[in-house]
């Protein structure tokens, strides 16, 4: 049974956070002299802090009753889609958008790290407008709820409850014995890699404003850019060569630089999956290069260096591109397709399938084969020196056929917007991967702008799911999630 009174106590102290960290882009509207988007930012922070206080009334009486794991997945879906509307508040009241319903698909890319984009100029957004696009990118990288965790004491077991139902994933590492702690040192880690990425970019001559804006978008895998050339806006190979790394570091399991920091580095690098994520990522960015110097469009250097920036930037999911790809020989763009499928590293903040479930069911189907020629042997499903249980492997399963399926249903349903066949398909793809960027016109010469409003709440719904991994927003419409 759902404990509402203690979830609206918990979801009025999430928007209280929220609020704070919407005093940032506020800051810098007023020191911009932005009237419309201070006047925005003003009327998101008072509409959050009023709904605060109407949830913390109605919480007053709440139980010391423990939340339970109905609670999480409803507290976690209604977080995601409040917040995604109070954040889009500033966009529309700036002008800068001309419908809320555009200003929503937006935040729900931004906060989904998805970075897909309905903007047709850059030019007319203001800083503070742009700025909180991409800190939305770094806030949902790691997560909002994992962010509450951190900084707020949640009772007894309901810190591992939020965060269960926001960081999903095929395995969970704890880190720590208290999941307050986890949380913690899983934001630090994200926040000291980002300080390291503004800095070196600092460093490459770039201005205070731009290395934030570039760090939120990377190390959250997300792509959203002040400008409309994106990095290479900057027309610089050292500030894309630091991006590339920062992208790669965005799709590894954060876990893994945790038990770097507490030295266990040789046993992180021996990671079955980061290994595969790497072996991944250097056989298509070497096969696409060749292909491209093959072609003729560019140099041997250019072709290996655009391949490599294009197929990092895709298997992280961040959307960043250098280069329209769409002009590239097929077999370089069907490469770039399969990684929208693949995407990062479990427990990293890039979207996608992901790796782990990708090597999960080759395994399942090696096992397969061979139960079908020895009925009578046992056979444990392992990816590395990791035995998987019955019960993750069941899930793996289960999340390939709510993939597909939400994916097919998506697909059918875009189509009713006219667009072409491979727009429908690519668009659709992009935002449950949380890519932000395909084929067709939503390439990277495209937005998709070009979408009626009711097609953005598809999509809005169609990047919550896939942020999300399905099972948590789905489950909260089942029956038996209802049920006494």
């Amino acid at each position: 049974m759902l404990n509402w009174k203690q979830d609206a106590r918990l979801l009025s102290s999430i928007l209280m956070v929220f609020t704070l960290v919407m005093s940032i882009p506020t800051a810098i509207a007023w020191s911009s002299r932005e009237h419309d988007a201070f006047r925005g930012f003003l009327w998101a922070m008072f509409t959050a802090l009023v709904l605060a206080a109407l949830l913390y009334h109605i919480s007053l009486s709440a139980s010391s009753r423990k939340l339970g794991t109905r609670d999480g997945y409803i507290l976690v879906t209604t977080t995601w889609l409040l917040v995604t509307a109070i954040g889009a508040i500033p966009l529309r009241a700036s002008g800068a958008f001309p419908t809320y319903t555009a200003a929503y698909f937006e935040i729900m890319s931004g906060f989904s790290t998805t970075g897909a984009s309905v903007i047709p100029v850059h030019d007319a957004i203001p800083s503070s407008i742009h700025f909180w696009r991409s800190a939305t990118n770094w806030l949902g990288g790691m997560g909002i709820i994992v962010l509450f965790v951190a900084l707020v004491p949640v009772m007894g077991s309901g810190g591992a409850k939020l965060v269960g139902a926001e960081f999903v994933g095929p395995t969970k590492d704890k880190l720590t014995p208290k999941i307050r702690n986890t949380a913690l040192s899983l934001w630090l880690i994200y926040v000291g890699l980002s300080v390291l990425q503004a800095i070196l970019l600092l460093a490459g001559g770039i201005p205070l404003y731009d290395a934030a804006t570039i760090t939120f978008s990377t190390m959250s895998a997300a792509g959203f850019s002040p400008y409309a050339g994106g990095v290479s806006f900057f027309s610089s190979r050292y500030v894309l060569v630091i991006v590339i790394i920062f992208m790669f570091l965005s799709g590894v399991n954060f876990a893994l630089f945790f038990k770097a920091l507490m030295g266990q580095g040789k046993l992180a690098i021996r990671d079955k999956e980061l290994r595969t994520y790497g072996i991944i990522t250097l056989v298509v960015a070497t096969a696409g290069g060749i292909s491209l110097a093959f072609s003729g469009m560019y140099d041997i250097g250019e072709s290996f260096f655009q391949s490599l920036f294009q197929t990092v930037s895709f298997i992280s999911t961040t959307g960043f591109v250098t280069a329209d790809y769409q002009t590239w020989p097929a077999f370089n763009q069907m490469l770039l397709f399969i990684l929208i499928f693949i995407g990062g590293c479990a427990g990293s903040a890039a979207g996608g399938i992901k790796v782990m479930r990708i090597m999960t069911m080759a395994r399942l189907a090696k096992v397969h084969m061979r139960q079908r020629l020895h009925p009578n042997g046992v056979f444990p499903v392992h990816v590395g020196t990791k035995i998987l249980s019955p019960e993750v492997t069941r899930g793996v399963s289960a999340y390939f056929g709510i993939y597909f399926t939400t994916a097919l249903a998506g697909i059918l349903v875009i189509s009713l917007t006219g667009v072409d066949f491979e727009t429908a398909v690519s668009s659709v793809l992009t935002c449950l991967s949380n890519v932000g960027i395909g084929f067709g016109q939503v390439g990277p010469k495209g937005s998709f702008a070009m979408f009626p409003p009711w097609a953005h709440w598809v999509f809005s719904f169609l990047i919550l799911a896939g942020r999300l991994e399905f099972f948590t927003v789905f489950t909260v419409f089942t029956r038996d999630f209802w049920k006494r």
